[in-house]
């Protein structure tokens, strides 16, 4: 079934990020009128700018940043500067301004490791933000899609898992990420809200500042660092590549057969950490490898099952790592990196 997304009305919150931008480009293109509603405070614009970010790269996750912000501009997307944190905010600016009839949330602290470090900012940033976001949706929506993630499963229990493998997640992230879902789907109970739940893995791509492996992997190639490895290089991931993730979540927008339902998408294969690296060297053959103690706050996983989004949505991904990758790379060898970091105003 095609769904035309011409003239919906798409509310992003958290949607200045890396999946975000590259959905509301990928929505513009399907004639959607998209609405990016974004602090710029969690891994953005803000972070980057202030004065106690010890990020390495800052400087040139800044530039990627100015980048994300100048093609949105120059597209036309609408930015709404509103801190979803803040319930009256977002819901004059939803329900009174921009009458989405769709809403995906995005807004989280997307990363495992900031999650244990710091629970109570991972909680403002994702469950405060999804219950303002939720509630302001209520009677007013058509569909509220969430993002999860793999991290909910825990450690897979069999190669490839699908929607209905045991949820056992581990540490903070996960957590939330279940408790997200879990809160989303009583709203549907509770209101009649509709709902779909977006589960990705592993996702890597242009203009990502997040420090995913693939990410750090191609950064430390094109410096002549080592890559450093957790884990013996063994343990499989499903790696997602933006292209493919952005156009299941299109798939899922308006379509009946998503509503109130669970989706993988992912890539859809598992690939081994050694065979990225081995993508990876393809193009930097001088690179060194060390391999160092695995996190052990990270479960075991394997290949996500998207047959459930194939029958339902005709998702159908087509980025395997050595050409999603190699693209990947591509981007990033075409960065300016000498470019000057852009000045940033303030009141």
């Amino acid at each position: 079934m095609n769904i035309s997304l011409a003239g919906k009305r798409v509310a992003l919150i958290g949607g200045a990020g890396f999946i975000g931008h590259n959905l509301a480009l990928a929505l513009q293109d399907k004639g959607a009128e998209v609405h990016i509603v974004d602090s710029l405070q969690v891994n953005n614009l803000l972070h980057f700018t202030s004065s106690t970010s010890t990020v390495p790269n800052s400087e040139m996750y800044l530039r990627i940043i100015h980048q994300r912000m100048d093609i949105l501009r120059q597209r036309g997307i609408a930015l709404h500067p509103v801190d979803a944190r803040y319930y009256l905010e977002l819901g004059e600016l939803l329900n009174h301004k921009i009458k989405p009839h769709a809403i995906v949330h995005l807004a989280a602290v997307a990363h495992a490791g900031k999650s244990n470090k710091n629970p109570y900012s991972t909680f403002d940033h994702s469950l405060r933000t999804l219950e303002n976001a939720l509630d302001c949706a209520r009677g007013q929506v058509e569909q509220f899609i969430y993002f999860s993630s793999s991290m909910v499963y825990g450690n897979f229990k069999t190669p490839e898992v699908s929607e209905d493998h045991e949820l056992n997640p581990i540490g903070i992230y996960g957590a939330l990420k279940l408790s997200g879902e879990k809160i989303v789907i009583a709203y549907q109970q509770v209101f009649d809200l509709p709902y779909t739940i977006i589960r990705p893995s592993a996702l890597y791509g242009p203009r990502c500042v997040s420090r995913r492996v693939g990410q750090v992997f191609i950064e430390n190639a094109l410096e002549g660092k080592e890559l450093r490895v957790d884990g013996d290089g063994q343990e499989k991931l499903d790696f997602t590549y933006i292209k493919d993730l952005v156009e299941g979540i299109c798939l899922t927008i308006g379509n009946p057969k998503a509503m109130n339902q669970t989706f993988n998408v992912t890539y859809g294969g598992s690939r081994s950490i050694q065979d990225l690296i081995d993508v990876v060297k393809a193009e930097f053959p001088e690179i060194d490898v060390k391999f160092q103690e695995r996190d052990k706050l990270m479960p075991f996983r394997g290949t996500l099952s998207v047959d459930k989004a194939r029958d339902l949505l005709g998702y159908e991904p087509a980025y395997p790592i050595e050409k999603g990758f190699r693209e990947y790379i591509e981007w990033y060898r075409e960065f300016d990196r000498s470019k000057p970091v852009p000045e940033v105003v303030t009141a």
